[in-house]
């Protein structure tokens, strides 16, 4: 279980939350309400207030690495650090899973400047996908994707939440959070509020 205590930075919060694996809980707001914040809050990656726990171990107790191998963060616009997709995954990756994301295999040897936009932000999730990851948050993943793409991204996520993957997924798309949130939440005002589903 994930779970955000009393966590606040600048605008947003304090947020209080409890995120079970194996489901997806999506926020949506205005643009600018304090979404990514929101996530890179819990990624341990901007300072806040308050802490974010894994199973009652604060993130604030464990070292950084290992907090974020275990709670992944997927910015809407993904880093990449080498010349080469391969040297994005880890040694002895089946880069048939590319596949997956409707990226042929031969891709892991491209130089990533050949990448469209979209390839990049399926890589992304794909790359985030990591047998030690629990908890995903990712910022808008499928933004700017085609139809078929954002079910191929959706039924990934599907799969990993079978899984037991949990998922915390921002959203602009309401007919996103229908299909695959388990919960909706509207940040607004600093104020995250559960929607029924």
């Amino acid at each position: 279980m994930l779970e955000l205590v009393q966590l606040q930075r600048l605008h947003v919060g304090p947020v209080d939350l409890r995120l079970e694996g194996g489901t997806c809980a999506c926020v949506m707001g205005a643009s600018g309400a304090g979404k990514s914040v929101l996530l890179r809050m819990i990624a341990d990656l901007d300072p806040h207030a308050g802490d974010a726990t894994l199973d009652g171990r604060a993130a604030s107790a464990m070292p950084a690495p290992d907090w974020r191998r275990q709670v992944g963060y997927v910015a809407a616009d993904a880093g990449w650090w080498a010349p080469r997709v391969a040297d994005h995954f880890p040694p002895g990756t089946d880069f048939a899973t590319l596949e997956a994301v409707g990226v042929a295999p031969a891709a892991a040897d491209w130089p990533v400047s050949r990448l469209s936009t979209g390839e990049r932000q399926r890589l992304a999730l794909l790359r985030a996908l990591q047998p030690a990851a629990r908890f995903l948050l990712l910022d808008e993943p499928t933004s700017g994707l085609d139809v078929d793409n954002v079910a191929r991204v959706e039924a990934l996520l599907r799969a990993a939440m079978a899984r037991g993957l949990g998922l915390l997924l921002v959203t602009h798309d309401p007919a996103q959070a229908a299909r695959i949130g388990h919960r909706r939440f509207v940040l607004q005002a600093g104020r995250l509020e559960e929607h029924a589903a």
